[in-house]
């Protein structure tokens, strides 16, 4: 690894090393695109180096996956199920190294890191019972001796551009029901986390290979803006699933609108809470801060606001200064950080000119 600390010989566990290929295509690791580092944000050291993708990896690797779905669009739903059953388990396998690998490379603190790769784990539960309920209507039709009833086709390949913020829970929220639903994966990770995309992604590999199944069902690329355009550009990618800023958002909505594809878009927040006269108000104190330093506040869900009723304002005040003198900041792998860092200095930067104004 890029640091001599001996608490980062957990990555092993999860097939990462001092070098790292940050693309998978055709079910094979490759990639001919520059070489990055990947930064712990708690003190810009380096944690390890990744190789990023070219077009012309994409390319290949969309070819491949086209091909796939032909395959796996013919495999049973159930059947897809279990293969989303078993990527739920090698995920759980893999828990706490996989949380602390987000908490390293994204900032967040280890529960929340833990609780992220649940929420994957818990996507494919949920998928997996989805499989067996794909149905579709029985329509009474008016010509005599005839019915009507509907069948729901795969689109085919989903492509799932995801932030820096739940650099993997986002993909599951994704992944796991395109897969059941008959569709291929084509997955760029957020460009500050590559070693998450490439951990959690030879964990989907091993599954398929130990199932003999395609590897091109599942294709993941890390690199920069251009990987995330081509997949926006792409006619055979039908549906675009897209989470970061409103900013970017409106740009991926519009490529695709041109093609006349689909899009879902998680973008940026301005959350309030509403305190009124008969709240707990220790319970909404509680809930006020968390809402408001978790993930070091950088979420589409962080509170940003508050609405007090005038009746309490200062009492909420108090308690909130009270309770926000005892948050701690520091390392997010330590026990007892509240708080860990913000994903880039120039994003500290921002938060602190915020601030100040």
């Amino acid at each position: 690894m890029g640091s001599d600390n001996e608490s980062l010989e957990f990555l092993k566990e999860i097939g990462l090393g001092s070098s790292n290929i940050g693309c998978y295509i055709n079910g094979h690791w490759k990639a001919t695109g520059s070489s990055v580092t990947s930064l712990n944000p708690s003190n810009n050291q380096a944690i390890a180096e990744v190789t990023e993708a070219t077009l012309q990896d994409y390319e290949e690797g969309l070819q491949a996956c086209s091909e796939a779905a032909k395959t796996w669009m013919t495999i049973p739903a159930p059947k897809r199920g279990e293969i989303v059953r078993q990527i739920g388990e090698a995920l759980r396998a893999k828990l706490d190294p996989l949380g602390r690998l987000v908490s390293l490379e994204m900032g967040k603190i280890v529960p929340e890191g833990i609780g992220e790769v649940q929420e994957i784990i818990d996507m494919c539960d949920y998928a997996v019972g989805l499989s067996r309920q794909l149905n579709g209507s029985i329509i009474p039709s008016e010509r005599p001796d005839h019915m009507m009833f509907e069948v729901w086709n795969p689109l085919g390949i989903v492509g799932v551009i995801t932030a820096f913020n739940f650099p993997c829970a986002v993909l599951g929220w994704n992944a796991c029901i395109a897969l059941v639903c008959g569709n291929c994966v084509v997955w760029k990770g957020a460009p500050t986390t590559p070693l998450i995309t490439i951990a959690v992604t030879k964990l989907v590999a091993e599954v398929l290979e130990r199932n003999k199944l395609p590897g091109a069902i599942f294709t993941s690329f890390c690199g920069g803006a251009e990987i995330g355009q081509a997949i926006s550009k792409d006619t055979r990618i039908p549906l675009v699933s897209f989470t970061g800023s409103s900013k970017v958002g409106l740009m991926v909505q519009q490529t695709v609108n041109e093609r006349f594809g689909k899009c879902l878009l998680e973008l940026s927040g301005n959350n309030a809470i509403i305190v009124m006269d008969d709240a707990d108000i220790k319970l909404a104190v509680r809930s006020i801060l968390f809402a408001a330093v978790g993930t070091t506040g950088q979420r589409c869900t962080t509170c940003r606001r508050l609405f007090l009723h005038e009746s309490i304002y200062t009492n909420v005040l108090d308690q909130l200064t009270g309770v926000y003198k005892q948050v701690k900041i520091g390392n997010p792998l330590e026990t007892g950080t509240l708080v860990g860092p913000c994903i880039l200095v120039l994003l500290w930067k921002t938060f602190r000119r915020v601030f100040q104004s």
